[in-house]
């Protein structure tokens, strides 16, 4: 197959996506709702950091939950309380826009809600695919090398905050998480940071004023429209 077709091809792909995406999102402002589209390596803590959040939240929440297969992580979110709705992806390495939509008829969630869209772990492919969320969120672990952001660019660039993970395992990994942030401002300048733990719940606080601040901001926004 030729480069221009294959170019063809992609681009017809995204421009699909994107028409789904802009329905999810006019979806989710009519409702008031608030969504971050989780994207992280395998391994990062995602699903360990989303339950202690939502523990912690006070407020409607929702999960859509996006892996290849099992329904495990979204068995742990619905421990908690919140109700998910698994996405199996097959062989497919990401959520996409008409994925999410199925998923948004299936929670059919209400007013006021923060929605967390828990992409599959890769950072690669989901960086490319708008999900109709607010927001991306990209979770880093300390385990992963301070290299990371350098290595994967474009998944960093996109997120508009990252949360440094893990960092109640720095003493132990010899790392240095001043190194960690400034390679993410390397790639992305106006990157916020909040370093994280669900084990000891350190920066809990932080995000989830992160996300109460962005929430309220939107809804300003809406009703100014």
């Amino acid at each position: 197959m030729s480069q221009e077709r294959l170019i063809e091809i992609e681009t017809g792909i995204l421009s699909e996506n994107d028409r789904h995406a802009q329905i999810n999102r006019r979806r989710l402002a009519d409702l008031g709702a608030y969504a971050v589209n989780l994207v992280s390596s395998p391994g990062s803590g995602k699903t360990t950091l989303l339950c202690a959040t939502i523990r912690a939240m006070t407020g409607p929440v929702a999960v859509i939950e996006g892996d290849q297969q099992t329904t495990n992580d979204a068995d742990r979110i619905r421990e908690t309380g919140a109700p998910a709705c698994q996405v199996n992806t097959g062989k497919g390495c990401h959520l996409d826009g008409h994925m999410v939509g199925h998923a948004l008829d299936h929670l059919g969630i209400g007013q006021d809600t923060t929605l967390f869209i828990e992409n599959v772990g890769n950072l690669v492919c989901p960086a490319a695919f708008d999900l109709g969320e607010d927001a991306k969120v990209a979770i880093l672990s300390v385990t992963e090398g301070e290299d990371k952001p350098l290595k994967y660019p474009d998944m960093f660039t996109a997120a508009r905050l990252a949360l440094l993970n893990k960092v109640d395992l720095a003493p132990h990994c010899d790392v240095d998480l001043d190194l960690y942030e400034a390679n993410l401002r390397r790639v992305n300048p106006g990157i916020e940071i909040i370093r994280t733990s669900a084990r000891t719940g350190e920066g809990l606080e932080a995000w989830i004023g992160w996300l109460a601040s962005e929430a309220a901001a939107k809804r300003r926004k809406t009703a100014a429209e």
